[in-house]
């Protein structure tokens, strides 16, 4: 199974991108001993010239295109479900053992998600009830997509 981060900006050389691409490594080798493929990064610019609702559509439509097919989408958004990282381990590891190809995590530009973006998820997730940079939200679930492993792996990093 492949997971993916479809996100819109570009960290370009920021401390978090180090931080992103660290815990995503750290994924990776966790994740190919036990039937993960991949997680991987692919990040999207809105033209500039769009703002509100086309924007939002835009960005919606360019994360969607990235989405594997038949893979499952899960949105990070302020409305989503406060998912514990043993619930997303378990989530994952269900969907692993299920044959789903691949799952897709959507984080949206600054203005959040398109409303048709949110209604295609099939898991709509949130970092709790505080507004989080974008940037930073990536460093968060490249850090949680590694615990994930660690969890299903029966590795000590998580401990509860």
């Amino acid at each position: 199974m492949r997971l993916l981060i479809a996100a819109i900006g570009k960290m370009r050389g920021r401390a978090e991108a180090s931080l992103v691409e660290d815990y995503l490594d750290r994924a990776r080798g966790f994740g190919r001993r036990i039937g993960f493929s991949d997680v991987a990064l692919q990040e999207f610019e809105a033209p500039r010239a769009l703002s509100g609702p086309a924007l939002k559509k835009r960005e919606a439509e360019l994360l969607l295109a990235a989405a594997p097919e038949g893979g499952r989408a899960f949105v990070l958004d302020e409305r989503g479900e406060n998912i514990s990282s043993e619930n997303l381990a378990a989530l994952l590891g269900r969907l692993r053992d299920d044959g789903a190809p691949a799952a897709a995590f959507f984080i949206g530009g600054a203005d959040g998600h398109d409303k048709a973006l949110r209604d295609k998820a099939d898991h709509l997730i949130s970092f709790g009830k505080a507004t989080w940079p974008h940037m930073l939200v990536r460093a968060m679930l490249a850090e949680q997509l590694y615990r994930s492993m660690t969890i299903l792996s029966g590795h000590p990093y998580h401990r509860s």
